[in-house]
């Protein structure tokens, strides 16, 4: 799941010509009028960022004041090798999912890459881009470098990075609406907000994602990145991701969940709308991994559940969920440049 931020604006694209409702060939790119409003008040989603990032910061530090370092220590080491395991498990299952990101985005640009090059981009790139952050230097950096080897140019790997992001919006919007309506009371006495606007919430993320289909439905819809001119995946490749993005979310919360103290209430179905909540918080605070800002929204949640032991599980879900598929992707990179040098060294 990509705490660090689906990437937003695209240096270059290449449009998508027409074709059929799964898939369409990039071929022209159209170029559209800039806006002069937007681009004159962009400043104000980068001073939103730092407040949400300074503001959860501050958050954080005044709840981590009551926790000793022995604490903290001792609940970081508790984990049992069951829930180690677990985690692990659902690591794997959340990083394949995000290699379909890239497959879907592929299917729909009709570009043909066989999918261990596509296993190896996207894995990589979301695995760096987690850890490090700036998406657009690490993960774009990445995938061009792979991807290029097969002939892609990077309009076309922009245009894939563009989808694989819809992707992820779709599942989120899935998993977000489901568990707020299915658990609004629950929710309602963990965050001190009230059943109806929970509810009121889910189903308006829900509708948003079906009023979504429906109109990717009904005819080839474009979205505009900057100055170029993107179509849309149709229903059902649309159908495919919000199913892949699902997956991932999903995955990605399981982690988090198997790691948290042993007699935990909370069911999982309510702490996925919480570890949404927080993953949300985090994309917009522009924070590599969402960290610090994820961390307090999961503690503000669980306030109910021993801190320290919160502290550890998050620290723990840290090195599971980022600092070993970080560690196994800078060997990959490095086995793959050396092999590549190798095949160029026998040609």
């Amino acid at each position: 799941m990509n705490f660090a931020g689906q990437q937003k604006q695209i240096e270059t694209a290449e449009a998508l010509a027409p074709g059929d409702a799964s898939g369409v060939s990039p071929d022209v790119v159209t170029e559209a009028p800039a806006s002069g409003l937007r681009s004159r008040y962009a400043w104000l989603g980068t001073i939103a960022s730092l407040v949400i990032f300074a503001g959860s910061l501050f958050v954080l530090w005044k709840l981590v004041q009551s926790v000793t370092w022995a604490e903290m220590h001792a609940a970081f080491t508790a984990a049992t090798g069951e829930q180690l395991g677990l985690a692990l498990l659902f690591v794997a299952i959340s990083y394949l999912f995000l290699t379909c990101y890239d497959a879907l985005a592929l299917r729909q640009l009709k570009l043909k890459v066989p999918y261990r090059t596509t296993a190896l981009a996207s894995f990589t790139s979301y695995a760096v881009s987690f850890t490090l952050g700036f998406p657009l230097l690490t993960a774009g950096t990445i995938r061009y470098w792979i991807y290029s080897s097969k002939g892609l140019s990077a309009a076309k790997i922009a245009a894939l990075t563009v989808i694989a992001g819809f992707t992820f919006w779709l599942g989120m919007g899935v998993v977000l609406g489901l568990s707020l309506v299915a658990e609004a009371g629950q929710l309602a006495a963990l965050t001190f907000t009230s059943i109806a606007l929970n509810q009121g919430v889910g189903f308006g993320a829900l509708l948003a994602v079906v009023a979504y289909l429906l109109w990717v439905s009904l005819k080839r819809r474009h979205v505009r990145v900057r100055s170029w001119r993107l179509e849309l995946p149709g229903a059902s490749v649309s159908l495919s991701q919000m199913v892949v993005g699902i997956g991932d979310v999903c995955a990605a919360a399981a982690t988090l969940y198997v790691l948290l103290p042993a007699g935990t209430s909370i069911g999982f179905t309510t702490f996925v709308a919480i570890y949404v909540l927080a993953a949300m918080l985090g994309i917009a605070s522009n924070a590599p991994g969402g960290i610090g800002v994820f961390e307090a929204t999961i503690l503000l949640a669980l306030s109910s559940l021993p801190r320290d032991q919160v502290l550890g599980s998050l620290l723990l879900f840290r090195v599971c969920y980022y600092l070993v598929p970080f560690v196994i992707a800078l060997v990959m990179l490095t086995v793959y440049e050396v092999a590549k040098r190798a095949r160029a060294a026998r040609a």
